[in-house]
Formats: C-alpha cells, structure tokens, sequence
C-alpha cells in the first residue's frame, strides 16, 4: 500500500489548488490587410500576411462547376 495523506485537504486548499485550472479567454487582434481576426503575434491565416509582409501562400479555393446546370 502506497503513501496516503494523514490529514483532510480543507476546501480552502482545494479551491485554491483547482483556481488554476479554469480557461483563459482568447484574445484576438484584427488583421490589418484583410480585417480578419487573428491571434496576435502570428500569420494571418485568410491573407498569409504578418507586419505588412506576405509570409504563407495561400493556397485559392477551386471553384466547383455544376455539370447538371448546362
């Protein structure tokens, strides 16, 4: 049998130890090439652009022709 406690965490302590994990809140900052949110100190992921220089190529989505519609 392993160690065990010798006293009862009060709900004090236990509070105080289970304060640390509630969840932080996101903060976002706007993009100032395309004015979408983005997480601060990264690339923007709409417009591949960080401090005023284009660092991801963005990739362009394909547009789908409908055959049925000819």
């Amino acid at each position: 049998m392993g160690p065990l406690p010798k006293r009862r965490w009060s709900t004090r302590r236990q509070g105080q130890k289970r304060a640390t994990h509630s969840l932080k809140k996101i903060s976002l900052t706007v993009c100032p090439n395309c004015r979408e949110p983005k997480l601060p100190h990264c690339a923007c992921l709409k417009c591949g652009y960080y401090n005023g220089k284009q660092v991801i190529k963005i990739k362009e989505a394909k547009k789908k022709v409908n055959e049925n519609s000819k």
